[in-house]
Order: structure tokens, then sequence, then C-alpha cells
């Protein structure tokens, strides 16, 4: 429990200002990285992936599907979010970051 908060009657903690910036700057720097990774991911979907992963297909036909693969991971995000929140919630965070930190090394590999 941080110095700067406080016990209320109801037994429940709230959180001082110091915890408080510091999840707002947390969150905003997480944020702040994805959209950057989602900005570096369409460029390069957009400049390098068609000619890189379809160079037998046209240049417009190759760079939408590019753009298609884009799209494809950044609508399974919210199914992904459903999922995952099923199973922090049903069997804990820590075995919900272990699925998905496992699935990532077995793809990877």
């Amino acid at each position: 429990m941080s110095s700067n908060s406080t016990t209320p009657p109801t037994g429940r903690t709230v959180a001082g200002t110091a915890d408080i910036k510091r999840l707002l700057s947390a969150a905003f720097i997480g944020t702040a990285l994805e959209w950057y990774d989602y900005f570096l991911y369409g460029t390069a979907a957009a400049l390098v992936f068609n000619k890189l992963f379809f160079p037998s297909l046209d240049a417009t036909t190759a760079t939408i599907a590019s753009f298609v693969t884009f799209a494809v991971g950044f609508a399974a995000r919210p199914i992904g979010a459903a999922v995952f929140g099923h199973i922090g919630d049903r069997y804990g965070r820590k075995a919900a970051l272990i699925i998905t930190v496992v699935m990532m090394g077995v793809a990877t590999g």
C-alpha cells in the first residue's frame, strides 16, 4: 500500500494522488507504444509487405492483401480480449498471461 493511500471506515483502500498519477502515466505510455506499433505495422504493410510477402501479385492486389492481413489482426483483438478476459476472470490473470506467452512462443517457434 502506498504511503499516501488512506483506509476509510468501509475498509477499502483509497488511492492517493501519486498512485493515480502513476496509473495514468503507465496507461498513457502503454497506449502510446501500442498505437506507435500500429503505425509502424500499417506503414510497413503499405510500403514493404506487398513486395515482400506477395511478389507474384500485381502491385494493387498485393497492397490490398497486405492491408487485409493488417485488418485481420486488428479485428481479432476484441475477440482475443473477450476470450482471455473470460479466462482471466475464471482462472486468474496469471493463467491468462502464461497461456498468451506460451501461444506467442509456439507461434514464433
